[in-house]
């Protein structure tokens, strides 16, 4: 246990009790962040290995890289409650650029849902999109693809 080891540390080096029990609680929170992190991605149910750093933008050259990281920053756009669309043909990355952008997310904590809608697409297209619902917690996003 955490705790243990930084009692052992503090009776060694005399720390007061102060900082034993700062040290325990930045402990806490790091643990708590490392959860939060695990269970929004399991959560997430995104397809291992999409990151940003993994999609190839050079093979897309009509997907903007500072716009996917503008996009990534999550900022203004769920705070307002935009909906984000990717179309295009098969094989052109969508799903994978959806969820790289919702690991991002996750990474600065918000939540993000990944499914895909091929069932619902009417011609052969197909799309991704992420959402974020009105009766969804403040943090949360939808990543549909």
């Amino acid at each position: 246990m955490i705790w243990a080891a930084l009692a052992e540390t503090a009776d060694k080096e005399g720390w007061p009790a102060a900082r034993f029990l700062a040290a325990l609680a930045e402990q806490e929170m790091v643990e708590r962040s490392r959860r939060r992190f695990e269970r929004h991605l399991e959560e997430a149910r995104l397809p291992p290995g999409k990151t940003l750093d993994a999609f190839d933008f050079d093979a897309v050259p009509m997907v903007s890289k500072a716009q996917v990281q503008a996009l990534a920053a999550g900022d203004a756009w769920l705070e307002k409650g935009a909906n984000l669309l990717c179309f295009g043909p098969p094989g052109g990355g969508k799903s994978h650029l959806a969820a790289a952008l919702g690991m991002a997310l996750i990474e600065k904590g918000w939540r993000v849902l990944f499914t895909r809608t091929t069932i619902s697409c009417k011609n052969s297209r197909s799309r991704a999109v992420i959402s974020r619902s009105k009766q969804q917690s403040p943090n949360s996003t939808n990543i549909t693809c």
